[in-house]
């Protein structure tokens, strides 16, 4: 029997688990998340208020219950047990643990009070145990830096009012706090001309839905081309309701200079196209502009993803999704690469008569680590949803303790 350890349970993880199964029927995968939760981005980076997208997160559960597969949670790598220690148990190690990090812009300013990463934002708004509280009060004018549908989704949760996170899994408290907001505005900056722009036609549709809001886009003589993005970007330059409470302003061709500021987060200084320097209010900034993957014990990023040639780290150790290739594609885009991948490692990985997880449940029992496995995680799961009240689908744990708690206690792998 081949064993191989998977670091990392969002979806680029877990559909190479599901892959590698259909691939080599002699393998046994351990799965490693440092949270006592899997699902990643589907759990904590999708939108709340996007259920059909969190969807999937069904599918990349059954694949956690599947025969020949253990569920480790609240497992760093790194610290509750190093990268060579794991490759001692393992025939293989795939590394799948994403991109975490915010890229910064590079600006004079851009650490002031009132400037967030998307991450870090969104992890706020998703309850990201990890995740700091937002605590900015009198936002009045918002600048999120971006042309990706991250951007819109910031813009969006901004926007919205209460009654509009009906069917979400938005947090009470976090909704109290974005809809107690006197928000007047929001501009969207892109250093894009508007036919560049990533967003979707979909995302974008959103936006002109929104009660209480207005949208404009600041050159609309310069949205070039045909197609469905460039039609809903004109449907969002025509002129509406002037009285609405919110303005949701578009600005392609703008390039941050620097936050300005006393003490905090003043306004976003920008240059345009012919060298002027232009500055927009903003008492909150939000930057979206991708993400870079950390360290995994030993192992180091370069420029953002692990070296790799193909997936291929180094012997035995391999990369999946955005720690392999960066912040780019959809969710099922990992699909794709995990089949591939799959396919390389069922054919290059050896059986070495390693242990697996036996190995692992007495360095980590050792190490008194609190593991919660794939039965702890489902009573987390029908906790939170039994817990939501009749407007919201979930209301998630937002710390690890009460995770392990509902977990009920720590255990050792699965048997």
């Amino acid at each position: 029997m081949r064993h191989i350890a998977v670091i990392g349970a969002g979806p680029s993880g877990l559909y190479l688990v599901d892959q590698l199964l259909r691939a080599a029927p002699d393998v046994e995968i351990d799965v490693l998340e440092r949270l006592p939760t899997p699902l990643g981005l589907v759990r904590y980076g999708v939108a709340p208020d996007h259920q059909s997208t969190k969807g999937v997160g069904r599918l990349l559960d059954r694949i956690l219950s599947r025969e020949r597969v253990r569920f480790w949670g609240n497992v760093t790598v790194g610290s509750d047990i190093d990268l060579e220690v794991l490759l001692e148990h393992y025939d293989t190690v795939v590394l799948a643990t994403g991109a975490s990090r915010d890229r910064r812009l590079g600006i004079p300013g851009e650490h002031l009070p009132g400037v967030y990463g998307s991450g870090e934002f969104i992890g706020w708004y998703n309850s990201h145990p990890d995740a700091e509280s937002v605590r900015q009060l009198g936002v009045r004018n918002a600048v999120i830096v971006g042309a990706g549908n991250v951007a819109i989704d910031v813009a969006r949760m901004l926007a919205k009012t209460g009654e509009e996170f009906d069917g979400s899994d938005l947090a009470p408290e976090v909704e109290a706090h974005l809809t107690a907001l006197p928000v007047e505005r929001i501009t969207i900056v892109a250093r894009s001309a508007a036919a560049e722009a990533r967003f979707t036609q979909l995302e974008l549709a959103e936006l002109g839905a929104i009660a209480r809001a207005r949208t404009s886009v600041a050159d609309p003589d310069g949205i070039a081309g045909e197609g469905p993005v460039a039609d809903t970007l004109r449907k969002l330059a025509a002129p509406q309701d002037a009285d609405a409470q919110v303005a949701i302003d578009f600005r392609f061709g703008l390039t941050p200079a620097a936050v300005l500021g006393e003490g905090r987060a003043e306004a976003l200084q920008v240059r345009d196209r012919a060298g002027k320097l232009i500055e927009i209010p903003a008492d909150l900034i939000v930057t979206c502009i991708g993400y870079q993957s950390t360290d995994c014990s030993t192992l180091a990023v370069e420029d953002g993803t692990f070296p790799n040639e193909g997936g291929k780290v180094s012997d035995r150790v391999y990369a999946v999704g955005w720690c392999k290739r960066g912040p780019s594609g959809t969710i099922p885009t990992n699909r794709t690469e995990a089949s591939e991948l799959a396919q390389r490692i069922a054919k290059e990985a050896l059986e070495g008569g390693r242990q697996g997880a036996e190995g692992l449940r007495h360095v980590l029992s050792n190490a008194g680590t609190q593991v919660v496995d794939y039965g702890g995680w489902r009573r987390i799961d029908e906790h939170e949803v039994a817990r939501a009240t009749e407007r919201r689908v979930r209301h998630k744990h937002a710390d690890v303790k009460g995770m392990i708690k509902t977990a009920g206690g720590a255990t050792i792998g699965k048997p």
